[in-house]
């Protein structure tokens, strides 16, 4: 008599067979905005060849000026051959493994779609850790303030003032507000008369428009315990930030038919101005 040979699982439902379709086009995921390439310099990034690279940037020695009587003796100054450290001490990696069969009968591409995933998360990772951190080298923080609709704009006025204080140029200012600061600003009276932006230009790098001289950006990146915010105005002049990506890697595994692919990142950054950054605690009520 034969064997019967029971069919299990979940795509029997009462007996019946149903074949199972991987449709060849991925669901949309969403990622955080990074807006890191908006708000740094990047200007000393060729200099870097790996992990642990020291970039040495050199500070434009300042000029005694003095008065000088007819005559009179001059006395020349000694000039100071200051210079800043941009240390690559960080990195971070990815890796994942793929069946060869299992890459075989999918439809999609997935070894370029995860790979695409993988940029995706390493750019999040690193906007966090740049805002999250460099906020606390700003010469200038500002109290803490709620951000209603009522006092935004003073809140961003406020931010400016200090820029002007220390001489920090116009061009090229920003300011980065979590997304319920942005919402109380197209609640306040701006709403109709300064805020201007592309309508495509939020999905690229979280820009939203402008406020008098400064862009203004959007992050779900700020550092933040829950109540406090700690938002950033200021130019590109404040932080220096230099990247590499190392390796990308495909590997024949061993131990099984597929492939493994990798990759390393290695960055650094450092508040080289501090006059030029201002940090701006938002609390929510």
């Amino acid at each position: 008599m034969p064997t019967s040979v029971a069919r299990v699982g979940s795509n029997l439902p009462n007996g019946n067979f149903i074949p199972e379709i991987w449709h060849r086009m991925m669901q949309d995921k969403f990622y955080p905005n990074s807006v890191l390439d908006e708000i740094v310099n990047r200007k000393y990034e060729g200099s870097i060849s790996g992990q642990g690279s020291k970039v040495y940037i050199r500070q434009r020695p300042t000029v005694v000026v003095n008065d000088y009587d007819v005559n009179s003796e001059l006395s020349y100054q000694d000039l100071q051959d200051d210079k800043l450290e941009l240390v690559i001490d960080k990195s971070i990696s990815y890796a994942f493994k793929m069946d060869d069969i299992d890459k075989a009968q999918a439809d999609i591409n997935i070894v370029q779609e995860t790979t695409a995933d993988a940029a995706q998360q390493m750019a999040t990772k690193i906007d966090r850790d740049v805002l999250g951190s460099t906020y606390v080298d700003a010469t200038t923080a500002l109290s803490s303030t709620a951000a209603t609709a009522t006092n935004v704009l003073g809140w961003i006025v406020d931010a400016m003032t200090a820029l002007d204080e220390k001489n920090v140029p116009i061009d090229g200012r920003f300011v980065v507000v979590p997304p319920w600061v942005l919402g109380n600003i197209m609640k306040s009276d701006l709403k109709d008369a300064s805020i201007a932006g592309d309508s495509t230009s939020i999905l690229r790098n979280g820009k939203v428009g402008t406020i008098g001289n400064a862009t203004l950006y959007m992050s779900n990146n700020l550092a933040t315990d829950g109540t406090t915010w700690n938002c950033i105005a200021g130019t590109k002049h404040a932080i220096s930030f230099a990247s590499q990506l190392v390796k990308t890697e495909n590997i024949r595994l061993q131990n099984t038919f597929g492939e493994a692919i990798r990759g390393l990142r290695v960055y650094g950054y450092k508040v080289v101005v501090p006059d030029a950054l201002v940090h701006m605690p938002a609390t929510k009520s």
